[in-house]
């Protein structure tokens, strides 16, 4: 009794819908005076909700993002510290570097392709693909043409004139391929500084005959006291936003 009670108050607010025979209309199709087909606001909604869950993966494979953060964790690794800085400062660092990175990007979307939705200039097929764009000159710029080569090789996909017909099919597998390359040479540079001490520490304390003493406790006060002196978080926030041609 009381399942059926319960299942009798969800259906409430539906009855009188049903007794009236009225419902929502799932698809609805309206043709412009241009000929053009645009479809109604519930699945415009409903695209957009399945849009977002979409949005990490675009944050990552489709920005400066995964370079970011992989510099991050390699420079993490290189002093030696393992928590410190903590994951959530290393993402939150990472974001917000991406934002002011891609701020160009984001300025070119709002103006060619939301500002014109807002005001009923576009309809929303014209204007996603029109906020494409900036995405795909920035991620273009980004790619090395080996990278693009390859992929087009294994789709099989024939020479394209312009690199504007690129698909993003073939683009972000490659414009993600480039940025690991590019994340790896960064931090390889980052490393050999803090692997030089390590090192002469391990080189000294076995001279000395300390071999019983863990050679990464002498050499981390002085990682630390390396990447402060030389202003090293100025120096790797510069270096990627330089990488990124900014």
């Amino acid at each position: 009794m009381r399942l059926m009670a319960l299942l009798a108050l969800l259906l409430f607010p539906v009855a009188p819908l049903l007794a009236a025979d009225t419902g929502i209309p799932a698809v609805t199709l309206v043709t412009g005076e241009d000929g053009t087909t645009n479809y109604s606001v519930t699945i415009q909604i409903l695209a957009l909700m399945t849009l977002m869950t979409f949005l990490p993966a675009m944050l990552m494979m489709m920005t400066s993002f995964a370079r970011i953060i992989i510099v991050f964790a390699i420079l993490r690794q290189a002093l030696g510290l393992q928590q410190t800085p903590s994951n959530q400062i290393v993402i939150g660092l990472s974001l917000f570097l991406t934002l002011f990175i891609m701020s160009p990007v984001l300025d070119e979307v709002n103006a060619r392709a939301v500002q014109p939705y807002i005001a009923e200039e576009m309809t929303p097929l014209e204007a996603f693909k029109a906020a494409g764009e900036p995405f795909h000159d920035f991620m273009l710029r980004q790619t090395r043409e080996s990278d693009l080569n390859l992929f087009m090789r294994i789709s099989n996909t024939p020479p394209i004139e312009r690199a504007e017909e690129l698909p993003f099919t073939i683009l972000i597998p490659a414009f993600v391929i480039s940025e690991l390359k590019t994340a790896f040479q960064i931090g390889f540079m980052l490393f050999i500084p803090f692997l030089v001490i390590d090192l002469v520490v391990a080189s000294v304390l076995m001279a000395m005959g300390m071999m019983m003493l863990s050679p990464v406790i002498i050499s981390l006060p002085f990682k630390i006291m390396l990447f402060v002196l030389v202003d090293g978080w100025a120096m790797v926030v510069g270096m990627l936003a330089a990488s990124f041609g900014i």
